[in-house]
């Protein structure tokens, strides 16, 4: 029976007992599970050489520009007819088979910078060429919740990403669970720790400041607490990318929704003898996220975290002299997790229509992922807010 025909008496409870209200109930615990949702941001630092790591074996223009360092047919991890992943990485592999991973072809932006610097600050502040001061995860925030507490955005880092600069929230940013105190000299420490609002505080600006200070040092308390009492039995390989502690906060049950780790100190910038090294790298960064999910799962919370990787640039397309490769322009960006409809988006980069300085050009601008994940995934309705600009979201959740 159609629900528009039943008689306008027919009660609630009558619909539940008849079996008929669960429409009503999906909508409202989706609806309620849409406050728990998380996304964690994985930055590959230094200019990850896309073509190394979903590999084009099927175009002969990727070997002839690559002699020595294409990865050969018989060695990549294949996916499809044209494309495989770099035969490190096996957790993607998996991932991918399962359904649970997005490759997202051709992420970049106009007029591409080449310098670490400048490029990472566009893809954090999501404001290409512009100057903007504050980054993408912060203005996400600040939509998203206004007024919120420190912990609502947790950068786990040795200092604060421009991508979580906000105008309203606070991010807790630190690396060491067991150093992330308030500095002060240990005779000072206690009195420090233990001061209070002065009575009858009317100035709003020092009310404000006490308030961030005191829920700041809650914050850490609570970090050092869950960092230090977790453990695990999911193998996540050699490097882990903090992915551990994201996990630990996690199962604390943190209020956080928006976390940043990074494979740091430019590691991805291989301009001298690659092979071996950036498979290394793409192993450590396969085995951490495939490794996270799974630990994710194992704590229920598979259909509530999702795993975003990017990169400031991809790499040139011939070899250089060195058996590596230059800064270039645009390379994949890959998006994790159950809730995720896995499989390959956007327009493949076509090899055989370089620039004049044998750069790439870019077929998905970078934001549109980002809206992919604001509208998709958090459940922003209007991303325009957050990047500055309208860009179709991908039908990826």
């Amino acid at each position: 029976m159609a629900l528009h025909s039943l008689a306008p008496d027919l009660t609630r409870r009558a619909l539940l007992g008849a079996g008929l209200a669960w429409p009503f109930a999906a909508a409202r615990a989706a609806s309620s599970r849409i406050d728990e949702r998380i996304l964690v941001v994985v930055e590959l630092s230094g200019g990850n050489d896309g073509l190394n790591t979903v590999v084009p074996y099927a175009d002969d223009t990727y070997y002839r520009l690559r002699p020595h360092i294409g990865i050969r047919p018989e060695r990549v991890r294949r996916i499809d007819a044209r494309f495989g992943f770099n035969p490190g990485m096996s957790g993607f592999e998996r991932l991918y088979k399962d359904g649970r991973l997005a490759i997202i072809h051709g992420c970049g932006y106009d007029k591409p910078s080449f310098s670490h610097f400048a490029s990472m600050a566009f893809w954090h502040t999501a404001a290409p060429n512009s100057g903007e001061q504050t980054g993408w995860v912060g203005r996400l925030a600040d939509v998203l919740r206004p007024h919120a507490e420190p912990g609502y955005v947790i950068n786990i880092a040795a200092s604060q990403s421009l991508a979580v600069r906000a105008r309203h929230q606070v991010p807790v940013v630190f690396d060491d669970p067991e150093r992330f105190v308030r500095q002060a000299p240990f005779e000072m420490r206690g009195l420090i720790d233990s001061l209070g609002l002065p009575g009858g505080e009317t100035n709003a600006t020092r009310r404000y400041l006490y308030e961030i200070a005191q829920s700041a040092r809650e914050s850490s308390a609570r970090v050092r607490d869950a960092c230090g009492s977790y453990r695990t039995p999911v193998d996540y390989g050699l490097v882990t990318l903090d992915l551990p502690k994201v996990a630990a906060l996690i199962a604390a049950r943190m209020p956080t929704r928006l976390y940043c780790v990074s494979y740091r100190n430019n590691a991805f910038d291989t301009h001298v003898q690659q092979v071996e090294p950036h498979q290394r790298m793409l192993t450590y960064v396969s085995d951490a996220v495939a490794g996270f999910l799974r630990d994710i799962e194992r704590l229920g919370r598979a259909d509530d975290v999702v795993v975003m990787a990017f990169s400031e640039f991809g790499r040139r397309v011939p070899e250089n002299a060195n058996l590596g490769t230059d800064h270039g322009t645009a390379g994949p960006m890959f998006v994790a997790g159950k809730p995720v409809r896995g499989g390959q988006y956007g327009e493949p980069l076509d090899l055989a229509g370089l620039t004049a300085d044998d750069n790439l050009v870019h077929t998905t601008d970078f934001r549109r992922v980002y809206a992919t994940i604001a509208n998709g995934w958090l459940g922003l309705q209007d991303s325009a807010q957050v990047l500055n600009g309208r860009f179709e979201p991908f039908s990826m959740f």
